[in-house]
């Protein structure tokens, strides 16, 4: 079971169709240098290589996402984290299990084109 989580305040539909969702196939990943937590991925955002840093390495064995399909916010600011860039952002779930935190990254359920929107 989840722990409760305050609501975050209502956005606008125009503020939502602002977001660009894509879908993004993982490349390689590997472990950060500068960073025990962190792993740095290379994405296909539609023949669009990215750079993404993500805080999964507790939680999972990350090699698994090689050739899987996530979602990417792609227009999110590039952000420094750690000394290397992050060109976007995947999206996970993130729940409590006991005392165990889980992280399970959101993929699509069929193979789907790198770069096909999310709406």
């Amino acid at each position: 079971m989840s722990e409760p989580t305050a609501p975050k305040p209502t956005i606008s539909f125009d503020d939502f169709l602002k977001l660009d969702l894509r879908v993004g196939r993982v490349l390689e990943v590997s472990d950060h240098p500068n960073a025990d937590k962190l792993v740095v991925l290379k994405v296909d955002v539609g023949g669009e290589p990215r750079q993404l840093i993500a805080g999964l390495r507790p939680y999972m064995d990350c090699q698994a996402l090689v050739g899987r399909d996530i979602v990417v916010v792609t227009n999110i600011e590039p952000r420094k984290m750690r000394g290397m860039e992050s060109q976007g952002m995947l999206l996970a779930a993130s729940y409590l299990e006991g005392a165990e935190r889980r992280v399970v990254v959101l993929t699509t359920d069929k193979p789907v084109p790198s770069g096909a929107e999310i709406s």
